[in-house]
């Protein structure tokens, strides 16, 4: 892969994804070479190694030169199988997300992204009450046994309930088992790694997504979907607004337990964060599917139990 540009910055995870699909990855960066040698470099790459595809990653205004270039190349019969992508395609077609400029200058994206359809939604509601039905056949025990460790491990009530940011912005209260002491000593909406406030069993709900469960009550309710985007907290989406202006676009679907941005991508703590996640959002509202939901279950099922935090 020839990487031309550097529009889009990509994480460390994706990186190592791209290695895993690439043996061979080759970055030019436009601003540090002059037209004629950006042209001279790529054929050198195409001559020596057998690249299958070169990404346009590119933001500012490219010289017609290399335009020329590069579309003389599909008609040159040695490079027949070569594929030439934007880096917006590219994305999607390989790391399954959208993507988001930083500068805001550039909204086409805002066009593809549209709430789900009559099929759609019938079918999610589906899926919805088939996957309660199996998760709570499966979980049952799981749940007593979790009513009881906090019981015995942090009197208070069994359950936590928060405001959640839902379908259109609309507020909704969110169930999940407590895992945290009550009337700890401090705030913080995140959690830390040994966080002082979880209590023992509490970390293994947690670790294990056991915390969850309630959520099947949300579901049910028409609150959730057992697949979507995470249900943020209403202060933290108000902060998220602020540096993402577009951030309630992904509230066009109801949320979920889990999802393909959960799967796709670690906890994190920051707006940037936040806007990677939201890049995996769009993709599952813009090409929804069974199959896409399938994948989503199963990574789930393999995040569970490696015991990796969604």
């Amino acid at each position: 892969m020839i990487l031309i540009g550097e529009k889009y910055k990509f994480t460390e995870l994706e990186t190592q994804r791209l290695k895993n699909k690439f043996a061979n990855i080759k970055r030019l960066s436009l601003t540090k070479q002059t037209t004629t040698q950006t042209i001279t470099t790529i054929e050198d790459l195409l001559k020596s190694h057998n690249f299958a595809i070169i990404v346009l990653n590119i933001h500012q205004k490219t010289d017609k030169k290399i335009i020329q270039f590069l579309t003389d190349l599909k008609f040159n019969s040695d490079y027949s199988n070569l594929k030439i992508i934007t880096i917006e395609h590219f994305l999607e077609e390989y790391l399954e997300k959208c993507y988001i400029p930083q500068d805001n200058t550039d909204l086409h994206y805002l066009d593809d992204i549209k709430g789900f359809n009559l099929y759609q939604k019938i079918a999610k509601r589906i899926i919805d009450y088939f996957g309660v039905f199996w998760l709570f056949f499966f979980s049952w025990l799981v749940m007593i046994k979790c009513r009881f460790k906090i019981k015995k491990q942090s009197p208070g009530e069994i359950l936590f309930k928060q405001k959640r940011v839902g379908l259109n912005n609309k507020e909704f209260v969110c169930i999940k088992f407590r895992s945290m002491n009550k009337n700890t000593e401090f705030f913080n909406h995140y959690t830390k790694k040994d966080d002082p406030r979880i209590f023992a069993y509490g970390k293994i709900m947690r670790s294990k997504r056991y915390d969850e469960l309630p959520q099947m009550w949300n579901i049910l309710k028409g609150d959730m979907h057992l697949i979507g985007p995470r249900a943020e907290w209403v202060d933290l989406v108000a902060g998220y607004q602020q540096d993402i202006p577009y951030y309630n676009i992904r509230h066009l679907i109801a949320p979920g337990i889990t999802g393909h941005a959960q799967v796709m991508y670690p906890y994190g703590e920051s707006a940037e964060d936040a806007r990677q996640k939201l890049m995996y959002d769009l993709y599952y509202i813009k090409h929804w599917s069974i199959w896409l939901e399938f994948k989503t279950v199963i990574k789930t099922a393999l995040v569970v139990v490696n015991k990796k935090g969604l």
